[in-house]
């Protein structure tokens, strides 16, 4: 397989290093001036390898002993030789072992006496030699682990939390899973960053929500803020399965025997009724987002269809509420690390975000733009603030159109309805498709052509009037530009990305543990129409209850759907659609029954966050004709819900 190299390979990184630390010791100027970013100065080859088990003071497995977490650490064996305390960057998750970390599924290699070999992806190769220490947490009655896992409640927050207490002395250690010695983390300084994707990424939000000291920055990506939002949208299900099956699917087969109550518990406190019980209370972060005190670097694929674009406004919103210091990355990929679709960048920017945050660097990058989306298939922009400075919402109409169920949308309120009828083998794809022919199964409403961009930016919500023929009822109500384009395929099995054969190299490497990762590029689609932001919900949630009640066959309801966050332009010459309809095929479940859904267009509006406002939405769609724009393929098809995902799982 061919490889190839960074530019700067790591003997030239040593090289440097050592050049650099001989001048730090020759030279006592260059002791005294302010560092601009860590350099690679330790040796990767000889850093300490060693693992502790961590007391969580929880007996979740009811084995009559607390439980004890594994804690793998590599760290820079100069500095403790040195007495110099480091920082850590800590990946805390339920995949060492059972399914593997990164685009290439790494899980963890030990020696014989049992200390780590091969610590998955390039945190530890690229920051270790920088001065920091990686640690990896095998999550509570997963790898090495005793425990149970309850897949974001107690026993896996603290799990992980439990660390950050061990680091800052607060909580015990030991050589040994049962008995040893007690260990002390007396070569850290305490400060700690936490990172992952997915479920790890949801650990960083969990363990930043009960405002642990020590904690100083969060990395999440595609992660998950409130866990009834990942298996629920407002009541609809997404998936036909919950947390139960969810940690069957990582833990030990001594945890399935001794957790038979946990898993219980899992089963009876998240009921397929959608209604939001005391087990997804616990597991919603968003609702402790005023304990929060590390910083918060998000990164997220606006096209994730496993954890949502729904997982990052509230938690967002919630975080700047707080005070929180916040940095925020929004790729047009599905659920992919950024490693993978922005790798130089990523590594450069994710070293300088933990220099400034846990080494206390002055490089600036707290004073930089907030926000890097992607605008286009590699291209990025930045925003000093998110949403932009100048964004407000409008609100727009539906109304009817020269032919019925094929409406306009704009800012006049208009009369009468228009019915659609759930069809649950259509989607999204073909709705807008087909948005500008009557077709039972959706109400779609289009602007003229616009005549200039339009962005929107943050998460729009969709108020509707409807009267079902049916007891049961699911919605989705969809934001979709219609006109060609060239995105991300993130319904591919690389959600947006191809991985190739070619490697790159991220700090220095071991025989046992190699920081050189297959490259990859951009996987593009051309399609005629892009989905910007979608939303679903059960009709019988129309109250706010949290608690789902049959409908009444002829009875107006009013509900607002929640749409996802997004950061979108729609192109001069596009047309925006907002399309509703019922069961979005593999995105949400169908209800029991088969509902038609009379509209109430007077009573029916979607409040959007432009930049600009509505003044920027009446400039878009006034003035001299537009010539509309030319047809295009169809746009990228949702994936089948055939089977289960799992948070952190590419597929």
């Amino acid at each position: 397989m061919p490889i190839r190299t960074r530019p700067t390979t790591w003997r030239t990184l040593a090289t440097a290093a050592t050049a650099a630390l001989t001048a730090t010791l020759l030279t006592p100027a260059a002791a005294d001036a302010a560092p601009r970013e860590s350099r690679p100065v330790h040796s990767y080859a000889d850093a300490i390898r060693e693992a502790v088990w961590v007391d969580t003071g929880l007996d979740e497995d009811r084995d009559g002993r607390t439980d004890r977490v594994a804690v793998d650490i590599v760290r820079p064996r100069e500095a403790a030789r040195q007495g110099r305390k480091v920082p850590v960057i800590m990946d805390a998750s339920p995949y060492y072992s059972c399914c593997g970390r990164g685009n290439e599924s790494q899980t963890k290699t030990y020696d014989e006496h049992g200390d780590i070999v091969r610590m998955p992806l390039f945190y530890d190769n690229w920051f270790v030699p920088r001065g920091y220490a990686v640690v990896g947490v095998d999550l509570a009655g997963t790898s090495r682990s005793d425990g149970c896992v309850d897949v974001g409640g107690r026993s896996d927050i603290q799990s992980a939390k439990a660390v950050v207490d061990w680091l800052n002395g607060r909580a015990k250690a030991y050589s040994d899973r049962t008995g040893g010695e007690r260990v002390r983390a007396d070569w850290t300084d305490g400060s700690t960053g936490m990172i992952g994707k997915s479920w790890d990424g949801t650990i960083a939000n969990g363990v930043a929500a009960t405002g642990v000291k020590g904690l100083k920055t969060i990395v999440p990506i595609a992660a998950i803020s409130t866990w009834y939002d990942y298996y629920f949208s407002q009541g609809a299900p997404l998936y036909d399965s919950g947390p139960d099956w969810l940690a069957g699917y990582v833990q030990t087969p001594e945890a399935r025997e001794h957790c038979t109550e946990v898993a219980r518990e899992l089963v009876d406190g998240a009921p397929r009724t959608g209604d939001r019980t005391p087990l997804w209370t616990e597991r919603d972060y968003v609702r402790t987002a005023k304990k929060v005190r590390a910083s918060v670097f998000l990164v997220h694929g606006m096209q994730d269809l496993n954890v949502r674009m729904r997982h990052v406004g509230p938690w967002w919103d919630a975080l700047g509420k707080n005070g929180v210091r916040r940095k925020i990355w929004l790729s047009q990929t599905g659920h992919v690390d950024p490693f993978d679709f922005r790798r130089a960048a990523w590594v450069s920017t994710l070293q300088r975000w933990f220099d400034h945050e846990l080494k206390g660097i002055d490089n600036g990058i707290d004073r930089e733009p907030v926000a890097d989306i992607e605008r286009a298939p590699d291209q990025w922009v930045t925003s000093t603030a998110w949403p932009p400075r100048g964004t407000s919402t409008a609100t727009l109409r539906p109304a009817r159109g020269a032919q019925d169920g094929v409406g306009t949308l704009g800012l006049r309120p208009d009369q009468g309805t228009t019915a659609f009828t759930d069809d649950p083998a259509l989607d999204e794809t073909d709705w807008a498709t087909r948005i500008d022919t009557p077709t039972p199964e959706k109400a779609g409403f289009v602007t003229r052509p616009l005549t200039r961009d339009l962005r929107l930016a943050g998460s729009s919500r969709v108020t509707v009037a409807v009267t079902p023929s049916t007891p049961t009822a699911h919605l989705s109500a969809v934001l979709v530009d219609l006109g060609p384009d060239t995105i991300r395929d993130y319904a591919a099995s690389g959600e947006g990305i191809v991985t190739l054969s070619e490697r790159t190299c991220w700090g220095p490497s071991t025989e046992g543990d190699s920081s050189c990762y297959r490259e990859t590029r951009a996987k593009t689609a051309d399609v005629g129409h892009t989905v910007v932001s979608r939303g679903w919900a059960d009709l019988g949630e129309h109250a706010g209850t949290g608690r789902g009640e049959p409908l009444v066959p002829g009875k107006r309801y009013t509900l607002t759907v929640d749409l996802a966050a997004t950061d979108y332009v729609v192109p001069r010459g596009h047309r925006l659609a907002l399309i509703v309809a019922g069961t979005d095929r593999g995105l949400i479940d169908p209800p029991a029954d088969t509902p038609t859904l009379t509209l109430d267009l007077a009573r029916t509006s979607a409040r959007v966050p432009f930049v600009g406002g509505t003044a920027a939405f009446a400039r878009a769609t006034s003035g001299p004709p537009v010539t509309t724009a030319r047809t295009a393929p169809d746009g990228v098809r949702p994936p089948a819900a055939t089977a289960r995902r799992v948070p952190g799982e590419t597929r």
